[in-house]
């Protein structure tokens, strides 16, 4: 099989063509120069990054006919010895099958051995986390006195999974990802050099997708290439074998959300399981446009640190429209129904789930348009008041209290709103089933309610700061607030957080009744008074059954005294007994 794919045959072969790393080959190069090879490297970092290719580099370099030298001259027959795999001396082990006690041992025992056709051996462990701990600790005696003519050259991508004794005996390097414009850059050559052409989009949309990894990113590009029928990559192709969504689409469902349309945000992930896309990757740049839309918000100078939009207009004004607070909560929620669809086996319910969630939090967060004329007439219009105010202060005070009474009446207390009103009507109800043990388990709990919701989110807990629980039934909670607003927010938008936090730290949940200070102390007093009215009814009730009975057996005694006993029959007629 002639064709390799692109990746392979654009694989770096000296240490200036490894994309993005210039820290580290600047570094091996001087060390080349200088002579100053270790005997053990670590190099650690993402996948595609040129851990592997740089690994080889090395070995051509330091075994290069021609050295000291800072790159290998690839001409010599130990370069191209190397770079073909004929040369027995430079060995790649795949740690990930080759990860046993004895693979380990077979190196220990021939390293001893002199090289056979160049000057150094070089051992090039891949994924050498895969390594067993025995292996580990076969490889460390290795590694910490080799011989002068071995060079050991590890790589990994997951450098935490090593054990610290290993890590102590190599020269650590950490391979970091590749930035967007790099990944551009290389792309854009090798296209040029093939004689294939790309849409500037589409090249943004293979460096998002690849996650700063150019082995990832070149495959996409060959992957994209095979689907062009003309040689010329478009945005649409890449999207259509990534599974990823324009920035168009991700700004259309992002306003959406914002503008508390639910049905429209969910009939767009509909469209797109349809046309076969991944919910996964869905919401993975639903997250990720939110992300860059909060940078934004955050540095707007900052346009090179957005990862997967570009600061158009509509992503600009959208910027413009949202709160910080609003972005920041919708990201954390995201993120939470992310980790549910991960283990699901539906994970559309949960994508769709998320964005009825979330649109219904973003509803009224629009920042309507600020029309200047009206700002003007309320400017003039608090001229005037605090000119009034000013001539009130300046006037004398009135003659007497009751005149001052009759101009200046008691202030009414504020109606409450209809929904207010509902509570009040729901917590009367709920008070005659309410308990004092019910309500003190309750209050026992409140300190790690108030910690829970905390935990989950500063803002709700900023806002039931100043409530408190005064009543409790089986199944429901009042909770008194001192101000409107706080009553209001949590009412209204963290209802259910409020609800999950006391469930979670009582044995069953409840439902809460919110109301204002001044309405718990009239209802209160209400209920009360119409507990004083049973009690005084039940009691003249009792009086007056004691009354009736004495007069029935005053006149049952008379009777008897008249006729006698044996022809009085007594019978029971009160509607009780018919």
């Amino acid at each position: 099989m002639s064709y390799q794919a692109l990746y392979r045959v654009w694989r770096p072969k000296r240490l200036e063509d490894v994309a993005g790393q210039n820290h580290i080959t600047k570094t091996l190069q001087n060390a080349l120069i200088q002579q100053k090879v270790a005997h053990a490297y670590l190099f650690s970092g993402p996948r595609g990054t040129g851990k592997t290719s740089a690994a080889k580099i090395m070995a051509k370099a330091v075994n290069c006919e021609h050295a000291p030298v800072a790159e290998p001259c690839d001409e010599c027959n130990a370069c191209k010895g190397i770079q073909s795999g004929a040369v027995v001396d430079v060995i790649e082990i795949d740690a990930a099958s080759n990860n046993g006690v004895d693979e380990i041992r077979y190196i220990r025992d021939n390293v001893i051995a002199a090289p056979r056709d160049v000057k150094y051996k070089v051992y090039i462990i891949d994924e050498v986390h895969m390594l067993s701990t025995g292996a580990f600790n076969a490889l460390l005696k290795t590694l910490e006195e080799p011989p002068a003519h071995a060079i050991f050259i590890l790589a990994t991508t997951e450098s935490h999974k090593i054990p610290l004794t290993i890590i102590s005996r190599t020269q650590r390097f950490d391979f970091k990802r590749i930035g967007p414009e790099t990944l551009i850059k290389r792309m854009s050559y090798i296209l040029e050099q093939v004689g294939a052409e790309s849409e500037e989009d589409a090249l943004h949309l293979i460096s998002r997708v690849a996650e700063g990894g150019m082995r990832d990113a070149l495959s996409l590009l060959d992957q994209a290439l095979s689907f062009s029928e003309d040689n010329t990559i478009r945005t649409e192709d890449v999207l259509a074998i990534t599974g990823a969504v324009s920035q168009g689409f991700l700004a259309d469902a992002v306003a959406a959300i914002i503008d508390g349309n639910a049905e429209k945000a969910v009939q767009a992930a509909d469209a797109l399981i349809r046309e076969g896309k991944d919910p996964l990757r869905f919401m993975e740049d639903l997250i990720y446009y939110l992300r860059d839309l909060m940078l934004y918000k955050t540095a707007p100078s900052l346009n090179t640190l957005l990862d997967r939009v570009q600061a158009d207009d509509a992503f600009v004004s959208m910027a413009e429209r949202v709160e910080s607070t609003w972005v920041y909560d919708s990201i954390e929620r995201l993120h939470g129904e992310l980790r549910e669809m991960k283990g699901s086996s539906h994970p559309k319910i949960f994508l769709e789930m998320a964005l009825i969630h979330v649109a219904k939090v973003g509803e009224g967060t629009n920042v309507p348009a600020v029309d200047q004329g009206e700002v003007s007439q309320l400017k003039e219009q608090l001229m005037q008041l605090q000119k009034e105010l000013h001539s009130v202060k300046t006037q004398p005070p009135a003659a007497s209290g009751e005149e001052q009474h009759q101009k200046n009446p008691p202030k009414r207390r504020p109606q409450p709103s209809a929904q207010n009103g509902a509570s009040v009507k729901q917590a009367a109800r709920m008070l005659q089933q309410a308990s004092k043990e019910e309500r003190a388990k309750v209050e026992s709990k409140w300190a790690d309610v108030l910690r829970t919701i905390k935990q989950e989110s500063v803002p709700a807990s900023a806002w039931i700061n100043d409530a408190k629980p005064v009543a409790a039934s089986t199944d429901a909670l009042i909770l008194v607030f001192q101000n409107e607003m706080h009553r209001g927010m949590i009412d209204d938008k963290f209802r259910t957080l409020t609800e999950r936090a006391i469930a979670s730290n009582n044995d069953h949940s409840y439902q809460i009744i919110t109301l204002l200070n001044h309405q718990w102390e009239e209802l209160k007093s209400n209920f009360r008074s119409s507990q004083s009215e049973d009690e005084d009814s039940d009691s003249t009730q009792e009086t007056e059954k004691a009354e009736v009975s004495e007069e029935e057996d005053r006149l049952i005694t008379e009777a008897h005294k008249l006729v006698g006993e044996e022809f009085v029959h007594v019978i029971d007629d009160s509607p009780s007994n018919s």
